[in-house]
């Protein structure tokens, strides 16, 4: 491989490799240094290698010679989880962008880790088929970083999470050694189920080579329906689509700052994807819409053109477009306290109606106020994670919250699959 001037790389690494090893140009280790670590911290080089046996062969000459690493996709969620400590490389999976093998008749691909959403979704649409994820800036992300981050998006309400999807994946351990679990068909029990313990551990365990998903087939048709009124009048219709029959493939119960980012009003609101046959999603249409008239909430409808340019509006928002130096949290919490939570809270945020997982982009958040609405989160029942916000701002408060009793669990975890703590260090729970 071709190998800038690298002053801490011995001359023993591995040139016979056909990856490159560049020198991050100072405006980009400034951009990383802004995403994830403290400018002193930041990694000063970037790796994609461009087989499997290319980083097997370069994690196991970073083991030797006790190099921290970063594992990255796309870059597209690299601000994601704590503050990293010193690491000297970013080592891309962007060059590992191969459809390794699609069972059509199966419903199920296996593709490499660098694999765009956005590509795979292309590959997949002639032959009517599609993988259910949609997660902020799924223009951009990879396979790998949506399993390492277990951001899924609000078709999880059809579809389950991430790890409802995820049938099988590749990895290559600390060691340099390629590790495998699960498989390429649907129904398989053969081995531990590491795919959920890999899921959401933001690159700290392993690095992600291959995964196998699920698939399913593509909807022919598609309708969005916006409901909005008055909040006790919302949990109402919210806890009867609950107890009903209904199958939307997405459900969101919108704060007043989403309405209003959404152009749709400004007050709370709830958005009803369905996704069938024609008459499957008019029928389901039908049904919400009589429930929404008779407690006296106010419907539109959107389909087509309108129904895409609405999600990408909902998009547009979650993903900060607008607001510089946001900063973006995850919660979750009971979902029968989502709209009274929502009442509360500033910023754009939306909770699904079928988990109470939820996300929030706020302009600006003291760390009194983040206190204050994980608090309330906890005290119905969940959680609030910290993703998004500039270094500054991470160092001086917990990031992750509150980790109950399973912080011992994860430390153990980490020593076994990773000994000498090189991916992604101070990155999740605990430091670890």
């Amino acid at each position: 491989m071709a190998v800038a001037s690298l002053p801490f790389l011995p001359q023993h690494f591995p040139h016979s490799s056909s990856c490159s090893v560049k020198d991050l140009p100072p405006q980009q280790q400034m951009a990383i240094a802004q995403a994830l670590a403290e400018p002193e911290h930041a990694p000063s080089h970037w790796v994609a290698p461009e087989s499997q046996q290319e980083l097997q062969s370069l994690l196991g000459e970073c083991h030797q010679n006790n190099w921290p690493i970063i594992p990255c996709g796309n870059q597209s969620k690299l601000a994601w989880g704590g503050l990293a400590k010193p690491v000297q490389l970013l080592l891309s999976s962007g060059r590992l962008n191969s459809i390794v093998d699609h069972a059509v008749a199966d419903l199920t691909v296996t593709v490499e880790a660098g694999v765009k959403l956005k590509d795979l979704q292309a590959i997949l649409q002639p032959h009517q088929q599609f993988l259910p994820l949609n997660p902020l800036y799924h223009d951009q992300a990879t396979v790998g970083g949506i399993m390492a981050t277990g951001c899924a998006g609000p078709w999880q309400q059809r579809y389950g999470g991430v790890r409802d999807l995820v049938l099988g994946f590749s990895f290559v351990r600390w060691d340099g050694q390629l590790a495998k679990a699960g498989g390429r068909v649907v129904k398989n029990v053969a081995g531990y189920d590491l795919m959920k313990l890999f899921i959401g551990s933001y690159g700290t365990l392993g690095f992600i080579s291959q995964i196998t998903f699920r698939l399913y087939p593509l909807p022919s048709h598609s309708q969005t329906v916006f409901l909005t009124g008055n909040g006790a009048r919302l949990t109402e219709l919210s806890q009867a689509l609950r107890r009903s029959g209904l199958a939307p493939t997405a459900a969101l119960i919108c704060s007043q700052g989403l309405v209003g980012e959404l152009n749709l009003g400004k007050e709370l609101g709830l958005l009803i994807r369905f996704q069938n046959l024609e008459p499957v999603v008019q029928a389901q249409v039908g049904e919400v819409e009589k429930l929404a008239q008779a407690l006296t909430l106010e419907s539109e409808s959107f389909a087509h053109q309108e129904e895409i340019e609405l999600w990408q509006r909902w998009e547009n928002a979650m993903a900060g477009q607008n607001i510089m130096g946001s900063i973006l949290c995850k919660f979750g919490l009971l979902p029968a306290k989502a709209v009274e939570f929502l009442q509360q809270l500033p910023g754009l945020g939306h909770v699904q109606l079928g988990n109470g997982i939820g996300w929030v982009r706020f302009g600006q958040l003291d760390r009194e106020e983040l206190r204050q609405h994980r608090q309330i989160c906890q005290n119905y029942g969940g959680y609030l994670t910290l993703l998004e916000a500039p270094p500054a701002y991470k160092k001086h408060c917990d990031v992750w919250g509150q980790s109950g009793h399973g912080l011992a669990m994860m430390g153990r975890l980490k020593n076994q699959f990773d000994p000498p703590h090189l991916f992604s260090p101070g990155r999740f729970v605990g430091g670890f």
